[in-house]
């Protein structure tokens, strides 16, 4: 939280200093363009509404786009977003080093480009997103103690962007440190609830020992929860996310969703057009804005939202 704050009043202090220098040459409405990875997924459409309720407050126009996780479709969403000459890119990634080529083009064209949440290859100008090996690594040590720290574990994990190759990296690290822990699978759950169900539905009959779950989001640990409660099977599901359905699964009597490392979409969105504002104005920005991430349990559930 501390380096929410820090971020925050130096995304402040930029801000005001950008729009005294907007003051001095009224222009037409800023124009911010979003294009997101998905919007089928409460974590992202918190995002979609902190924009829309931001951009409001400074009389901006925005413009969103849902990639569907087709990077062919959010680098033809990019263009259409240069075409429509916005001034502010803010880009949810669905493929890191896939989207590159619209960043250069983006940038070509004039656009200041903030990735949010997931980076990018190319010459993006800053980045914002979560702590998200920091998450993997908070969830997975929750887990282990709560299976008494040894037992065999699988791994829901997703698309390859940078902050689940990096929730999966700091899980493993957490892991790690127990002896009597073993991850026996790993597999695609593609952070969607029908194919997270399917996929530890065969996650479970395959390893009959299992004692834990850790998956990359809480839309895969939802489906995930299905398969664990179906199968009658005492095995602990911890995620990512802090979304509300998840919180709400987690207060439940004898759940077996036992904790989510919280982040907070609506923290980047603002940080993120705050750093975009600054650069826009002559500002020189930071590479990259980390954002603290929080473990959630059933107790910390009972006051927790975003």
């Amino acid at each position: 939280m501390k380096n929410i704050l820090k971020a925050t009043a130096l995304t402040a202090a930029l801000v005001c200093g950008a729009s005294a220098a907007q003051a001095q040459t009224p222009k037409q409405p800023l124009r911010i363009g979003m294009t997101f990875q998905e919007l089928n997924n409460p974590y992202f459409v918190t995002m979609k509404q902190a924009l829309e309720e931001a951009a409001a407050t400074i009389g901006a126009t925005v413009v969103t786009t849902d990639a569907r996780h087709d990077v062919a479709k959010q680098i033809g969403d990019v263009e259409d977003m240069i075409q429509k000459k916005v001034d502010i890119l803010l880009l949810n990634p669905t493929d890191s080093a896939g989207v590159q080529s619209a960043v250069r083009s983006a940038k070509k064209a004039g656009l200041i480009v903030v990735a949010v949440d997931a980076n990018a290859q190319g010459p993006v100008d800053s980045f914002v997103g979560s702590k998200n090996t920091d998450a993997g690594r908070l969830a997975c040590e929750y887990l282990a103690k709560n299976i008494g720290e040894k037992g065999d574990v699988a791994i829901l994990d997703g698309i390859p962007v940078v902050p689940i190759l990096e929730r999966v990296k700091g899980c493993r690290e957490a892991l790690a440190k127990y002896p009597g822990i073993k991850v026996v699978s790993t597999q695609n759950g593609k952070q969607e609830r029908a194919t997270a169900l399917t996929v530890t539905e065969n996650i479970l009959q395959a390893n009959g020992n299992l004692k834990g779950i850790f998956s990359v989001n809480d839309g895969g640990s939802m489906g995930a929860l299905a398969a664990i409660e179906a199968s009658g099977k005492d095995v602990k599901l911890t995620s990512v996310d802090g979304a509300p359905e998840a919180i709400k699964a987690m207060q439940k009597p004898g759940s077996k969703f036992i904790a989510t490392t919280a982040q907070y979409p609506r923290d980047q969105i603002r940080l993120a057009i705050g750093i975009a504002l600054a650069k826009k104005w002559g500002a020189n920005v930071p590479a990259a804005v980390p954002v603290d991430v929080k473990l959630i349990d059933a107790e910390g559930a009972k006051t927790f939202s975003w």
